[in-house]
């Protein structure tokens, strides 16, 4: 019989068959920040900033010069937008343009307080003048790439159905501006995302999908898609994400770095959600491709790749298993040994939910290479990456067998947790215990209490784990104090009497190891 997973006494009991499924839901609950927004991530919104030698900022920095100079700016663009001359609009719209456009402090504000949106909205339509539509629609779009205010006053000037017809405009320079601003109007908020779906919007994007579509164009197209599946309080429909999925996946296999980014970016908001949702993604025969991409040579690749790996894994056990059979493990002791802190954190958390699943799946972590990695990162990764390895190793002693947590021990697992005890985060401290503990009681099953009473004792585990009775966290305090009240206390000292020399005992170190007592 295979063992059962362990809790703390102080912890309820769960059904043998529930077991996976609550280890994995603990991460999800415990990764909040890790799926936190990063640098590393798709940006929410973008602003369109000129990068042609005649379309300099016309004041680049805010001196009360330059303020004043604005607002003489902002009177002459108010005096030009409201004329009924299309060739003053046309000014007065590029001026408005070319101050939204600088990298400082663009006018936002008083662009729109300026009473311009209105004017704006209004030249979208107007299909006579293409310079004009083109302007109107870059202002806008830089408004809308501001403050969720900014935002809403866009839309609430009646731009969103304006531009979604500008999507099918022969101009592409318009098309796309159309793009940019729908994607900015979308990374807003799931509120404004169902607004625009609601609106057709997908159709609208999808039909400008094209085999001779510029890389340009398609990169904004990618990233508004992107931004159209973003968000889970509420999830898009899916509805919505059954029309996107097919160009989303054909997307995957563009070759250009940020279209691919996006994409997989796309992926990642699609997956990060409950089951159903992961298998609606699963079902498009993705994963292999995305195993694909975890070993390309851009980080803004690989981030999103592996974010969307570790959704995946943090499903059922069966969509765990589909990802190890489309070889998820081969990319992954690689990306633990990645330079970048962030992906090695991403890879550790990857591991960690993969290890919350059968023994089945613990034992292909084993046999494709990953205790050493992740041996590794406990001892010398930054402190967020040791904290996620720190859960892989409780979930793997949680579920694992008696041999396989003996495996985990001859690969120095356990000296590395016990080196972790003096962290300040009290909730990575109890994680650790937590293994531990599981680690007793796999020695519990082997009779081999007393010797791994000896090797704690000589890693410097126990003198760390009594200081944690002095411990300000009360929930540490306790399960330090249970941990020597049941196998270091005085009705246990036998254990800690066993001859130092004795090796012949199942959780020595490998290299005074002489035999193995299973």
């Amino acid at each position: 019989m295979n063992c059962c997973r362990h809790v703390y006494p102080w912890f309820p009991s769960a059904p043998l068959q529930s077991i996976s499924a609550k280890m994995r839901e603990r991460r999800v609950a415990e990764c909040v920040e890790l799926r936190k927004a990063q640098k590393v991530e798709s940006i929410l919104k973008r602003r369109n900033i000129s990068s042609q030698p005649d379309e300099e900022p016309l004041s680049p920095e805010y001196s009360s010069d330059n303020q004043q100079m604005m607002s003489v700016t902002i009177q002459e663009i108010i005096a030009n937008v409201n004329s009924d001359c299309p060739k003053k609009q046309t000014q007065g719209c590029q001026t408005a343009r070319k101050l939204l456009s600088r990298e400082r402090n663009p006018p936002l504000k008083e662009i729109v307080e300026a009473g311009l949106l209105s004017r704006f909205v209004e030249f979208l339509s107007r299909n006579d003048n293409p310079t004009l539509q083109f302007e109107a629609a870059w202002s806008l779009t830089n408004v809308a790439s501001g403050t969720s205010w900014h935002t809403q006053q866009v839309v609430e000037h009646g731009a969103v159905p304006a531009f979604i017809a500008l999507l099918a405009s022969p101009m592409l320079n318009i098309s796309e501006q159309a793009v940019w601003a729908l994607g900015n109007i979308a990374g807003d908020g799931p509120s404004y995302r169902d607004a625009l779906i609601d609106c057709n919007v997908i159709p609208a994007l999808l039909a400008r999908l094209t085999p001779d579509a510029p890389t340009g164009y398609l990169r904004n197209l990618t990233w508004t898609l992107s931004n159209l599946c973003r968000n889970k309080n509420p999830f898009p429909r899916f509805s919505a994400v059954q029309q996107m999925l097919p160009s989303i996946i054909q997307l995957l296999h563009h070759s250009d770095k940020s279209v691919l980014s996006d994409a997989c970016w796309a992926i990642s908001y699609l997956t990060d959600g409950p089951n159903e949702r992961i298998d609606v993604v699963i079902k498009t025969g993705i994963l292999p491709r995305l195993v694909e991409l975890l070993g390309f040579e851009e980080l803004a690749v690989v981030t999103p790749a592996l974010r969307s790996i570790g959704n995946i894994v943090s499903g059922s056990d069966l969509q765990t298993q589909m990802a190890i059979d489309s070889g998820v493990l081969n990319a992954l002791p690689k990306l633990m040994r990645h330079p970048k802190p962030s992906v090695q954190k991403e890879a550790a958390w990857a591991v960690s939910n993969i290890a919350a699943g059968p023994r089945q799946q613990i034992q292909q972590l084993i046999t494709c290479g990953l205790l050493g990695p992740l041996v590794d990162l406990l001892k010398n990764a930054d402190f967020k990456t040791q904290r996620e390895a720190v859960w892989a190793v409780t979930n793997y002693t949680s579920g694992g067998t008696v041999e396989q947590v003996v495996q985990l021990v001859k690969c120095g697992g356990l000296e590395a947790i016990l080196n972790l005890l003096t962290v300040k985060d009290a909730k990575t401290v109890l994680v650790i215990l937590d293994a531990v503990n599981n680690i007793f009681l796999a020695a519990e099953k082997l009779g081999e209490v007393e010797k791994l009473c000896l090797l704690v004792e000589e890693m410097g585990g126990l003198d760390r784990i009594e200081l944690l009775q002095n411990h300000e966290n009360n929930a540490v305090y306790r399960a330090a104090q249970g941990l020597i009240e049941k196998y270091f206390s005085e009705n246990g000292e036998e254990c800690l009497k066993t001859e130092a020399t004795e090796t012949d005992f199942v959780f020595g170190p490998t290299e005074v190891q002489r035999r193995f007592d299973f």
